[in-house]
């Protein structure tokens, strides 16, 4: 009896998809990318990737240098991004974030989960010179955001391999299901030096009602701004900061209960 192959994505699923992933080559806000760049990130013929590019040109999702023949991301993703921003209400969190970073003389970022990734949405580490996506299993908010982990979002087993990005990253899927346990236990999450050697970062969840972490909230610092003895005060003040922003991006139906007097 002969084996039965595996169905083939239609071909103008195909399509959409490879022209989502030719818009995701742009993550790493790195410099503009030409049709060859495309098609060796991508691994297609840089036939196919001019195709997509230039098909996306046309929508506007991409925008091309004159002088180089190279892209970038269009107008078009600008207005999107900008109105779900709005839809979010994360213009919203920007003074509450620019608060408690004054006050706690820390970065404070909030994130929200994407596949593998957090994504910071707002606060002072969204700069046109640094992307914003960062590893769920080698920093505190991804911490966060695992421990927390809305339904159909997958634990820690759904990830890919663990890069190491220092000698203290967590890269052992087993080790991580241990460090979960406990930032679930204590309520917030710590990267001490996982991403980056010489920066500490505290998180807490943005919780709704059925307990899963809508966003993760973030104050990042070095370790002398972020010292043991101050760990405790720095999680009031983030953990206010984070009930305050239930109320700003929730809507009454999703939000926790207001605690008792």
């Amino acid at each position: 009896m002969t084996e039965t192959a595996a169905p083939r994505a239609p071909g103008g699923a195909q399509a959409v998809r490879r022209a989502l992933d030719v818009l995701h080559c742009f993550h790493d806000n790195g410099p503009d990318l030409s049709a060859s760049d495309l098609a060796r990130r991508l691994g297609l013929p840089v036939s196919t990737a001019h195709r997509l590019a230039r098909t996306l040109l046309a929508a506007g999702f991409l925008e091309q240098d004159p002088r180089t023949s190279r892209y970038r991301l269009g107008p078009a993703v600008t207005e999107l991004g900008r109105l779900s921003y709005h839809q979010r209400g994360l213009h919203l969190a920007a003074p509450e974030l620019a608060d408690l970073a004054e006050r706690t003389g820390a970065t404070a970022d909030l994130a929200l989960r994407s596949g593998p990734h957090a994504v910071i949405v707002a606060g002072g580490s969204v700069t046109p010179k640094v992307g914003l996506r960062r590893p769920l299993h080698s920093t505190a908010l991804g911490k966060v955001l695992l421990a927390w982990a809305r339904p159909g979002e997958g634990g820690p087993g759904t990830l890919p391999p663990l890069p190491a990005f220092t000698d203290r990253t967590i890269v052992d899927p087993s080790a991580l299901e241990r460090e979960l346990e406990r930032v679930r236990t204590d309520a917030y999450a710590l990267n001490d030096g996982e991403s980056a050697l010489g920066v500490r970062t505290l998180a807490v969840p943005v919780l709704d009602g059925a307990g899963y972490a809508r966003f993760a909230l973030a104050v990042r610092a070095t370790p002398e701004v972020i010292t043991p003895e101050r760990i405790g005060w720095l999680l009031a003040e983030a953990r206010s900061c984070a009930r305050a922003l239930e109320v700003l991006l929730l809507s009454p139906a999703e939000r926790r209960p207001l605690a008792g007097p």
